[in-house]
């Protein structure tokens, strides 16, 4: 919600506008601790997990499901590259870049996918961490006066930088939806590569461990209930473990941009994949009572049309921030964005179920199936 509120960087702090300072930062650490970077863990995991299943059952239906699943990916990443050109946080041109890799290593045994996996990330989120220690030593000694001038200018160069950034992408969401995507097309047409090779090392990593959690039957009751209790205890406990004494941390230092990048970028990356284990452990624990309610029904609907509703919440935040539509960028506070993730449930939540009481899928979920298939899907009941 940051991303569509403001411009990139103001995922990594609070802001304010006209708002209270004080209320907005601690709204911006409830989300560190609870949110930033263990939905996206968990949406990775999940979609390891169903690249897995799709394979099975195209198998299992007498059809090539690696060559299936080559044709997914491919068509994901258009979608993916159509959907940066709206909004820069696209995740699905990642996804599909690094499905291919999940994809050429999903017949590998479950141990050696975990040790690849567990690899990756260590290394990747390593790099992450420590390519920002200059700077954080700089911010450091800089706020406890005892910087050299080389750290200084250094700190304050990447400062500026960062609000001459913020500037432009300010002014470039100001215009209509068809400049920006000239704009960009223009400008930086490789961006979707590059950002994808940048963030394969935590994406690939996700993804082969939720090919294993599918394969040990974690999704579909193959484990027992204690089993998932101690997952979701430990993950949850150890994650939070990690993530509190920072976010405590950061709220009494006012969010310092360097050690926030670091963080976020890769120091609190194993605190985001065990909080979100402990997450997914306690979602299968408590999925069949939920799934007996109304908004049960409503969540797992919501979830079979997860490709249409993610663009779908790109194309209502964008329609509400952007120049193109209500034009609020720049505008809103972290913690008045909270309304703004509210509504964006409730679009969701309530026009999920109604649409897939008449139709098959998701109005995107058929174009995909239909394109890869080489024909029109049947989508009406």
């Amino acid at each position: 919600m940051a991303g569509f509120a403001g411009p990139p960087g103001d995922v990594y702090h609070p802001v304010t506008h006209g708002g209270d300072p004080a209320i907005d930062s601690a709204f911006y650490g409830l989300w560190l601790v609870l949110f930033e970077g263990k939905m996206r863990a968990l949406f990775s995991i999940l979609f390891g997990a169903s690249m897995e299943l799709f394979v099975r059952r195209a198998e299992h239906s007498g059809r090539g499901g690696q060559a299936l699943q080559l044709r997914r990916l491919g068509w994901l990443a258009v979608f993916g590259y159509l959907h940066w050109l709206v909004w820069w946080g696209d995740i699905l041109f990642d996804y599909a870049l690094a499905g291919l890799a999940a994809l050429a290593l999903r017949q590998a045994p479950s141990r050696l996918l975990i040790v690849i996996a567990l690899m990756t990330f260590t290394c990747s989120q390593a790099y992450n961490t420590v390519s920002w220690v200059p700077l954080v030593d700089a911010e450091q000694a800089v706020g406890a006066h005892t910087a050299t001038p080389d750290q200084a200018k250094y700190l304050s160069e990447s400062r500026a930088s960062a609000v001459t950034n913020a500037a432009q992408d300010l002014a470039a969401v100001g215009h209509g939806l068809l400049t920006q995507a000239v704009a960009k097309l223009a400008d930086r047409p490789l961006d979707p590569l590059f950002g994808a090779l940048s963030e394969i090392g935590e994406a690939l990593p996700y993804m082969l461990l939720g090919v294993v959690l599918l394969r040990s039957g974690v999704f579909d009751g193959g484990w027992p209930r204690r089993r998932l209790a101690i997952l979701a205890v430990s993950g949850l406990a150890i994650g939070s473990a990690m993530t509190i004494p920072f976010a405590l941390w950061a709220w009494h230092h006012g969010y310092p941009y360097a050690a926030m990048h670091m963080a976020i970028g890769g120091a609190l990356s194993l605190a985001h994949l065990l909080t979100a284990l402990g997450y997914a452990a306690l979602l299968m624990l408590g999925s069949g009572a939920l799934r007996a309610t109304r908004l049960g029904r409503r969540i797992a609907a919501a979830g079979r049309m997860a490709l249409s509703n993610y663009l779908g919440s790109t194309l209502l935040m964008t329609a509400i921030f952007y120049g193109w539509g209500l034009g609020l960028v720049g505008r809103i506070g972290t913690a008045w964005q909270a309304a703004f993730v509210m509504l964006g449930w409730i679009v969701i939540l309530g026009w999920s179920a109604p649409w897939l009481a008449r139709f098959r899928q998701g109005p995107l979920e058929w174009l995909w199936r239909s394109l890869v298939e080489g024909r029109k899907i049947s989508l009406a009941r």
